[in-house]
């Protein structure tokens, strides 16, 4: 099915307490490539939700008394098969989300990599005993599982933004559950098969699949029995998810929108930064959280940077993810298309100009021209808005401490990269931009061992790292007298 050669990995139900569930009701997946329906898939609302936290209950004691050990080798079989089945599942996730296929394989491995390393780092959570205030008293620290965890995922990263939550839910002892965008719930359904074939208990991980996002995420943010939900999309979104957790006062951890700077001084080696901005801003078709969205550049080195730039930008190739030779995919939807288009028209309107690109490739499909525009200004649509696609905005800048006062202006703080060879440079821009994350010298930043999160309204809480557990654990104070 699919072109795939496990065909078991295709499922178009629920996973709930092991069981795939079909529902009354289905909707289609398509591919944004052309448009044409890869499957349907079951359509689940508030009930389904319910049946899934009710499961992810009902393990969770028993999991949870698991030692780490146990849950260490699970996840690792989880880890191994998915690897094993790298070819197949990066098929999927290209096929129902449009990313070049050399790009989807390159998820599943960063995905599954989260899965290795929490698999790891599960026999590492350690508490600790503190000097008591007294001699007859010992005062110890424990960590315990926080409990049942519900999540959010998008559909950009259909893979690895699953894994990176669900992999320290579990390895922390939680039991989880996750609602997959919609668009790609193809892939989150195929990591729950091999996580079955792993020998993960029922009940532990389940996935509900449905287009009411509304009714099933107020299952997900208010069921007193999920103890922390997790959230990885839009801020206007991830500020509603909260408010609706409030209810319940759950833990929560928010991997929100960004407005990355991406800064190139005039020391800069400049055929370093034009290769590190490909791989930052075009990834993806730029449809990710972190990518480049706004490029300054020093006056001084404007015009060759722009003009490197634009000779690189007309090696990409736009097409189908399938292909071998194509480095940029469709974009999710025609909305999206859209909103592309209309950020770089106002910004016309306001001064910009468009040096390439600019435009749909076919306007009858999903791909857009990567484009490059110049004379861009820190207060124009492409600059204060999130683009999410394959657009390039230069700004110049004159000093250092003006480009880092316009870096920060803006709500967000998630992504930051800057390229220069001063290093007192590096240690001061490296601390004065307001942002979770900076690349220096580097446009692609996320590994398993780094803390992967965002400031400010880019949200809150760390995935991945020593640091990734945290959310996911209780720390208790025993206060230990008499002894």
């Amino acid at each position: 099915m699919l072109g795939l050669n496990d065909k078991e990995l295709v499922r178009t139900g629920s996973f709930i307490n092991g069981q795939w569930c079909d529902s009354e009701e289905s909707f289609a997946v398509t591919n944004p490539a052309n448009g044409d329906t890869l499957v349907l898939v079951a359509n689940h609302g508030t009930e389904g939700a319910e049946k899934a936290v009710a499961a992810a209950h009902q393990a969770f004691k028993a999991w949870a008394a698991k030692s780490a050990g146990e849950r260490a080798t699970l996840m690792r079989k989880w880890y191994e098969l998915m690897m094993q089945h790298q070819d197949d599942l990066g098929r999927l996730l290209t096929l129902e989300q449009g990313k070049p296929l050399a790009e989807a394989r390159g998820e599943i491995a960063y995905g599954a990599s989260y899965i290795e390393w929490f698999a790891e780092e599960a026999k590492r959570v350690y508490g600790d005993v503190i000097p008591a205030p007294s001699a007859d008293k010992k005062v110890v620290v424990i960590k315990q599982p926080v409990g049942v965890v519900s999540a959010v995922t998008p559909w950009n990263f259909p893979n690895a933004m699953i894994a990176r939550k669900a992999a320290a839910a579990l390895a922390a002892g939680c039991t989880f559950v996750v609602k997959p965008a919609a668009e790609t719930p193809l892939s989150a359904l195929a990591m729950a098969e091999l996580a079955k074939r792993a020998g993960i208990p029922d009940g532990v991980l389940n996935v509900i699949t449905g287009k009411d996002s509304k009714a099933i995420g107020k299952v997900l943010t208010e069921d007193p029995r999920v103890r922390k939900f997790t959230f990885t999309g839009s801020t206007q979104v991830g500020k509603l998810l909260i408010s609706q957790c409030a209810s319940t006062v759950k833990k929560v951890s928010m991997e929100l929108g960004g407005n990355a700077p991406f800064i190139v001084f005039d020391d800069a080696d400049l055929d370093a930064a034009v290769k590190g901005l490909l791989a930052s801003k075009f990834r993806n078709a730029g449809q990710t959280c972190v990518c480049a969205n706004r490029i300054f550049v020093h006056q001084n080195v404007y015009k060759a940077f722009s003009e490197k730039l634009t000779a690189a930008v007309a090696e990409l190739k736009i097409g189908d993810g399938l292909e071998q030779d194509t480095t940029i995919g469709p974009l999710i939807s025609s909305d999206a298309l859209n909103k592309v288009q209309g950020l770089i028209s106002d910004s016309v309107s306001m001064g910009a100009r468009v040096i390439a690109g600019g435009e749909p490739l076919n306007k009858e499909l999903l791909f857009f021209n990567p484009t490059v525009l110049i004379d861009v200004t820190n207060d124009m649509p492409v600059a204060s808005e999130e683009i999410f696609g394959p657009v390039v905005p230069l700004i110049a800048f004159d000093d250092e401490q003006q480009v880092i006062d316009m870096a920060n202006d803006t709500d967000f703080g998630l992504a930051a990269y800057f390229y220069s060879r001063d290093v007192g440079r590096v240690w001061r821009v490296a601390e004065g931009l307001e942002y979770g994350m900076v690349g220096i010298n580097e446009g692609a930043i996320s590994n398993p061992a780094a803390p992967f999160g965002g400031v400010k309204q880019s949200g809150n809480g760390r995935e991945g790292s020593r640091y990734g557990l945290d959310d996911y654990l209780e720390c208790k104070y025993l206060c230990m007298g008499g002894i």
